[in-house]
Protein backbone atom coordinates (compact mmCIF):
# COMPACT_ATOMS: atom_id res chain seq x y z
CA UNK A 1 0.00 0.00 0.00
CA UNK A 2 1.07 3.51 -0.60
CA UNK A 3 0.38 6.00 2.37
CA UNK A 4 -0.06 9.97 1.18
CA UNK A 5 -0.35 13.25 3.01
CA UNK A 6 -0.02 16.98 1.45
CA UNK A 7 3.76 17.14 2.30
CA UNK A 8 4.89 13.96 3.20
CA UNK A 9 5.93 14.02 6.75
CA UNK A 10 2.68 12.60 8.06
CA UNK A 11 2.92 9.92 5.78
CA UNK A 12 6.25 8.75 6.37
CA UNK A 13 5.23 8.47 9.77
CA UNK A 14 2.24 6.07 9.25
CA UNK A 15 3.92 4.41 6.65
CA UNK A 16 6.88 3.42 9.19
CA UNK A 17 4.62 2.33 11.73
CA UNK A 18 2.85 0.24 9.04
CA UNK A 19 5.53 -1.60 8.66
CA UNK A 20 6.57 -1.88 12.08
CA UNK A 21 3.32 -4.10 12.36
CA UNK A 22 3.96 -6.34 8.72
CA UNK A 23 2.63 -4.40 5.94
CA UNK A 24 4.23 -4.17 2.86
CA UNK A 25 3.89 0.23 3.05
CA UNK A 26 5.70 3.10 1.34
CA UNK A 27 4.72 6.39 1.34
CA UNK A 28 4.68 9.07 -1.70
CA UNK A 29 7.88 11.63 -0.96
CA UNK A 30 6.58 15.15 -0.47
CA UNK A 31 3.19 14.08 -0.77
CA UNK A 32 0.72 15.72 -3.18
CA UNK A 33 2.86 19.12 -3.42
CA UNK A 34 5.93 16.72 -4.40
CA UNK A 35 3.54 15.07 -6.71
CA UNK A 36 1.75 18.41 -8.24
CA UNK A 37 5.73 19.43 -9.28
CA UNK A 38 6.21 16.59 -11.41
CA UNK A 39 6.11 18.56 -15.13
CA UNK A 40 7.27 16.04 -18.38
CA UNK A 41 8.27 16.97 -21.77
CA UNK A 42 7.31 14.59 -24.22
CA UNK A 43 7.77 14.88 -28.08
CA UNK A 44 4.91 15.02 -30.63
CA UNK A 45 6.52 12.37 -33.03
CA UNK A 46 3.47 12.59 -35.59
CA UNK A 47 3.94 15.64 -36.22
CA UNK A 48 5.14 16.70 -39.36
CA UNK A 49 5.68 20.63 -39.73
CA UNK A 50 8.17 22.77 -39.38
CA UNK A 51 11.32 21.90 -36.16
CA UNK A 52 9.83 20.25 -33.21
CA UNK A 53 6.91 20.36 -31.27
CA UNK A 54 6.93 19.18 -27.83
CA UNK A 55 3.92 18.35 -25.54
CA UNK A 56 4.28 19.16 -21.26
CA UNK A 57 2.37 16.93 -18.98
CA UNK A 58 1.26 17.69 -15.30
CA UNK A 59 -0.33 14.48 -14.06
CA UNK A 60 -1.38 15.37 -11.13
CA UNK A 61 -3.64 17.26 -12.64
CA UNK A 62 -3.47 16.60 -16.13
CA UNK A 63 -2.49 19.90 -17.69
CA UNK A 64 -0.74 20.27 -20.83
CA UNK A 65 1.02 23.03 -22.65
CA UNK A 66 3.01 22.89 -25.99
CA UNK A 67 6.64 24.29 -26.92
CA UNK A 68 7.18 24.84 -30.46
CA UNK A 69 10.65 25.13 -31.67
CA UNK A 70 12.47 26.12 -34.75
CA UNK A 71 15.72 27.31 -35.35
CA UNK A 72 16.86 29.62 -32.94
CA UNK A 73 12.94 30.40 -31.56
CA UNK A 74 10.59 28.83 -29.41
CA UNK A 75 6.95 29.64 -28.39
CA UNK A 76 4.81 28.07 -25.66
CA UNK A 77 1.05 27.44 -25.73
CA UNK A 78 -0.62 27.60 -22.26
CA UNK A 79 2.45 28.10 -19.86
CA UNK A 80 1.65 27.46 -16.19
CA UNK A 81 3.00 30.27 -13.69
CA UNK A 82 4.42 27.48 -11.47
CA UNK A 83 6.71 26.19 -14.37
CA UNK A 84 8.01 29.39 -15.57
CA UNK A 85 11.57 28.69 -14.88
CA UNK A 86 11.26 25.31 -15.99
CA UNK A 87 10.01 26.74 -19.85
CA UNK A 88 13.28 28.99 -19.38
CA UNK A 89 15.64 26.32 -18.92
CA UNK A 90 14.30 24.28 -21.44
CA UNK A 91 15.06 27.07 -24.17
CA UNK A 92 18.29 27.16 -22.89
CA UNK A 93 18.95 23.39 -22.88
CA UNK A 94 17.35 23.60 -26.61
CA UNK A 95 19.57 26.96 -27.55
CA UNK A 96 16.73 29.05 -28.71
CA UNK A 97 15.05 31.76 -27.26
CA UNK A 98 11.89 31.96 -26.06
CA UNK A 99 9.55 34.41 -28.11
CA UNK A 100 5.84 33.62 -27.65
CA UNK A 101 3.51 32.81 -24.30
CA UNK A 102 -0.11 32.24 -25.40
CA UNK A 103 -2.65 31.17 -23.77
CA UNK A 104 -6.08 29.70 -25.23
CA UNK A 105 -8.28 31.19 -22.82
CA UNK A 106 -8.99 32.51 -19.47
CA UNK A 107 -8.58 29.12 -17.58
CA UNK A 108 -10.22 28.16 -14.55
CA UNK A 109 -8.16 25.31 -13.22
CA UNK A 110 -4.55 26.68 -13.05
CA UNK A 111 -2.89 30.08 -12.76
CA UNK A 112 -1.83 31.01 -15.76
CA UNK A 113 2.43 31.90 -16.90
CA UNK A 114 1.97 34.19 -19.67
CA UNK A 115 2.69 37.51 -17.29
CA UNK A 116 5.43 35.95 -15.44
CA UNK A 117 7.12 35.31 -18.47
CA UNK A 118 5.81 38.60 -20.23
CA UNK A 119 7.65 39.75 -17.13
CA UNK A 120 10.64 38.65 -18.17
CA UNK A 121 10.82 39.30 -21.67
CA UNK A 122 8.79 36.50 -23.49
CA UNK A 123 6.07 38.40 -25.42
CA UNK A 124 2.62 37.36 -23.46
CA UNK A 125 -0.38 36.76 -26.07
CA UNK A 126 -3.79 36.17 -24.92
CA UNK A 127 -7.24 35.83 -27.63
CA UNK A 128 -8.25 39.59 -27.65
CA UNK A 129 -11.80 38.13 -27.38
CA UNK A 130 -11.04 37.48 -23.71
CA UNK A 131 -10.39 41.07 -22.87
CA UNK A 132 -14.01 41.51 -22.17
CA UNK A 133 -14.25 39.70 -19.59
CA UNK A 134 -12.45 41.94 -17.55
CA UNK A 135 -8.81 41.15 -18.15
CA UNK A 136 -7.13 43.93 -16.23
CA UNK A 137 -3.58 43.65 -18.17
CA UNK A 138 -4.60 43.96 -21.59
CA UNK A 139 -2.41 46.93 -22.74
CA UNK A 140 0.93 44.94 -21.24
CA UNK A 141 0.61 41.99 -24.29
CA UNK A 142 -0.55 41.32 -27.05
CA UNK A 143 -3.82 40.32 -28.17
CA UNK A 144 -4.73 38.00 -31.04
CA UNK A 145 -7.27 37.87 -33.27
CA UNK A 146 -8.94 35.39 -35.05
CA UNK A 147 -6.30 34.65 -38.06
CA UNK A 148 -3.49 36.11 -36.57
CA UNK A 149 -0.13 34.52 -36.97
CA UNK A 150 2.61 33.87 -35.15
CA UNK A 151 5.99 33.23 -36.58
CA UNK A 152 8.78 30.76 -34.35
CA UNK A 153 11.76 29.85 -37.28
CA UNK A 154 10.09 28.85 -40.02
CA UNK A 155 6.73 27.66 -38.14
CA UNK A 156 3.51 29.42 -38.36
CA UNK A 157 0.97 29.72 -35.43
CA UNK A 158 -2.15 30.72 -36.53
CA UNK A 159 -4.80 31.77 -34.37
CA UNK A 160 -8.48 30.23 -34.76
CA UNK A 161 -11.38 31.91 -32.85
CA UNK A 162 -13.50 28.21 -31.07
CA UNK A 163 -15.75 29.94 -28.77
CA UNK A 164 -17.79 27.48 -26.48
CA UNK A 165 -15.87 26.31 -23.51
CA UNK A 166 -15.87 30.13 -22.97
CA UNK A 167 -16.72 33.60 -24.92
CA UNK A 168 -12.75 33.82 -25.84
CA UNK A 169 -11.65 30.42 -25.97
CA UNK A 170 -8.99 30.47 -28.63
CA UNK A 171 -7.22 27.56 -30.58
CA UNK A 172 -3.83 27.71 -31.94
CA UNK A 173 -3.54 25.62 -35.23
CA UNK A 174 0.49 24.99 -35.35
CA UNK A 175 2.32 24.78 -38.66
CA UNK A 176 -0.76 23.10 -40.23
CA UNK A 177 -0.20 19.95 -38.23
CA UNK A 178 -1.48 20.37 -34.68
CA UNK A 179 -4.36 22.35 -33.06
CA UNK A 180 -3.81 23.39 -30.06
CA UNK A 181 -7.64 23.38 -28.92
CA UNK A 182 -7.31 24.67 -25.10
CA UNK A 183 -10.73 23.49 -23.53
CA UNK A 184 -12.51 23.11 -26.27
CA UNK A 185 -11.48 19.32 -27.70
CA UNK A 186 -9.52 16.99 -26.07
CA UNK A 187 -8.57 13.66 -26.96
CA UNK A 188 -11.46 11.69 -24.70
CA UNK A 189 -13.90 14.51 -24.58
CA UNK A 190 -14.88 18.20 -25.21
CA UNK A 191 -15.34 20.89 -23.18
CA UNK A 192 -17.99 21.86 -20.96
CA UNK A 193 -19.70 24.81 -21.18
CA UNK A 194 -20.59 26.43 -18.12
CA UNK A 195 -17.47 28.15 -16.23
CA UNK A 196 -18.39 31.60 -17.86
CA UNK A 197 -21.81 31.89 -17.76
CA UNK A 198 -22.88 29.44 -15.74
CA UNK A 199 -26.07 27.19 -15.84
CA UNK A 200 -28.04 29.34 -17.25
CA UNK A 201 -26.10 30.40 -20.25
CA UNK A 202 -24.54 26.67 -20.37
CA UNK A 203 -27.14 26.11 -23.08
CA UNK A 204 -25.96 29.30 -25.47
CA UNK A 205 -22.20 28.46 -25.05
CA UNK A 206 -22.95 24.78 -25.84
CA UNK A 207 -24.59 25.38 -29.05
CA UNK A 208 -21.60 27.84 -29.75
CA UNK A 209 -19.51 24.99 -29.06
CA UNK A 210 -20.88 22.95 -31.64
CA UNK A 211 -21.06 25.53 -34.37
CA UNK A 212 -16.89 25.82 -33.35
CA UNK A 213 -16.11 22.34 -33.41
CA UNK A 214 -18.18 21.37 -36.71
CA UNK A 215 -17.07 24.71 -39.04
CA UNK A 216 -13.61 25.69 -37.38
CA UNK A 217 -11.99 21.94 -35.97
CA UNK A 218 -13.76 19.42 -38.22
CA UNK A 219 -13.18 21.21 -41.39
CA UNK A 220 -9.45 20.56 -40.85
CA UNK A 221 -7.74 17.43 -43.00
CA UNK A 222 -8.09 14.26 -41.11
CA UNK A 223 -4.91 13.96 -39.86
CA UNK A 224 -4.56 16.81 -38.70
CA UNK A 225 -3.81 16.57 -34.41
CA UNK A 226 -5.75 18.24 -31.61
CA UNK A 227 -3.84 18.05 -28.47
CA UNK A 228 -5.89 19.59 -25.93
CA UNK A 229 -4.87 21.75 -22.71
CA UNK A 230 -5.87 18.38 -20.31
CA UNK A 231 -5.81 14.80 -20.22
CA UNK A 232 -8.20 12.92 -18.09
CA UNK A 233 -7.90 8.59 -16.81
CA UNK A 234 -10.27 8.06 -19.52
CA UNK A 235 -7.78 9.32 -22.15
CA UNK A 236 -5.33 6.52 -24.01
CA UNK A 237 -2.12 8.29 -24.75
CA UNK A 238 -0.74 7.91 -28.91
CA UNK A 239 2.20 5.28 -29.64
CA UNK A 240 4.89 8.60 -28.75
CA UNK A 241 3.65 9.01 -25.50
CA UNK A 242 1.67 12.22 -25.78
CA UNK A 243 -2.29 12.57 -25.60
CA UNK A 244 -2.50 13.78 -29.06
CA UNK A 245 -5.12 12.19 -32.09
CA UNK A 246 -5.57 13.03 -35.60
CA UNK A 247 -8.96 14.59 -36.10
CA UNK A 248 -10.17 11.44 -38.02
CA UNK A 249 -9.65 9.28 -34.86
CA UNK A 250 -11.15 11.64 -32.56
CA UNK A 251 -14.85 11.83 -34.71
CA UNK A 252 -14.58 7.87 -35.45
CA UNK A 253 -14.44 7.41 -31.61
CA UNK A 254 -16.24 10.52 -30.35
CA UNK A 255 -20.29 10.23 -30.37
CA UNK A 256 -20.65 13.61 -29.76
CA UNK A 257 -18.76 14.88 -32.78
CA UNK A 258 -21.04 13.25 -35.40
CA UNK A 259 -24.31 14.56 -33.81
CA UNK A 260 -26.59 17.14 -34.59
CA UNK A 261 -26.73 20.59 -32.91
CA UNK A 262 -29.77 19.62 -30.78
CA UNK A 263 -28.54 16.29 -29.51
CA UNK A 264 -24.98 17.41 -28.68
CA UNK A 265 -26.45 20.65 -26.35
CA UNK A 266 -28.63 18.31 -24.74
CA UNK A 267 -26.03 15.54 -24.37
CA UNK A 268 -23.46 17.94 -22.90
CA UNK A 269 -25.93 19.50 -20.49
CA UNK A 270 -27.13 16.02 -19.18
CA UNK A 271 -23.63 15.21 -17.04
CA UNK A 272 -21.41 17.49 -16.49
CA UNK A 273 -18.85 16.91 -13.41
CA UNK A 274 -18.04 19.30 -10.55
CA UNK A 275 -16.99 22.26 -11.52
CA UNK A 276 -12.74 22.53 -11.18
CA UNK A 277 -11.25 22.97 -7.69
CA UNK A 278 -10.95 26.59 -6.48
CA UNK A 279 -12.06 28.03 -10.24
CA UNK A 280 -13.99 31.04 -8.54
CA UNK A 281 -10.53 32.33 -7.15
CA UNK A 282 -8.53 31.03 -9.91
CA UNK A 283 -10.45 32.66 -12.33
CA UNK A 284 -9.90 36.32 -11.05
CA UNK A 285 -6.39 35.93 -10.88
CA UNK A 286 -5.73 34.75 -14.48
CA UNK A 287 -7.77 38.22 -15.25
CA UNK A 288 -5.80 40.19 -13.05
CA UNK A 289 -8.28 41.10 -10.99
CA UNK A 290 -7.17 39.21 -8.07
CA UNK A 291 -3.32 38.78 -6.25
CA UNK A 292 -1.90 35.47 -5.63
CA UNK A 293 1.52 34.85 -4.62
CA UNK A 294 3.73 31.46 -5.63
CA UNK A 295 2.72 29.55 -2.45
CA UNK A 296 -1.19 30.58 -2.66
CA UNK A 297 -0.95 29.98 -6.64
CA UNK A 298 0.53 26.51 -6.02
CA UNK A 299 -2.30 25.99 -3.20
CA UNK A 300 -4.96 27.10 -5.79
CA UNK A 301 -3.78 24.12 -8.53
CA UNK A 302 -4.00 21.28 -5.95
CA UNK A 303 -7.52 19.89 -7.13
CA UNK A 304 -8.80 18.27 -10.37
CA UNK A 305 -9.02 20.28 -13.37
CA UNK A 306 -12.81 19.01 -14.59
CA UNK A 307 -12.66 21.10 -17.65
CA UNK A 308 -14.85 18.52 -19.84
CA UNK A 309 -18.10 17.14 -19.89
CA UNK A 310 -18.45 13.65 -18.78
CA UNK A 311 -16.43 11.29 -20.71
CA UNK A 312 -18.36 8.53 -20.02
CA UNK A 313 -21.58 10.35 -22.04
CA UNK A 314 -19.55 11.41 -24.82
CA UNK A 315 -17.37 8.38 -25.89
CA UNK A 316 -18.27 6.05 -28.98
CA UNK A 317 -19.26 2.42 -27.83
Amino acid sequence: MTVLCAKGGSSEFVAATLKDRGYDANQLEDGMNGWARIYERVEVSEYDGAGTLYQYQRPSSGCLGYLVVDGDEAAIIDPLRAFTDRYLTDADELGVDLKYAIDTHIHADHISGVRALDAVGVEGVIPNASVQRGVTYADDVTLAEDGDEFEVGDATIETVYTPGHTSGMTSYLVDDSLLATGDGLFIESVARPDLEEGDDGAPEAAAQLYESLQERVLTLPDDTLIGGAHFSDAAEPAADGTYTAPIGQLTDEMDALTMDEDEFVELILSDMPPRPANYEDIIPTNLGQQEADDDEAFELELGPNNCAASQESLAGD
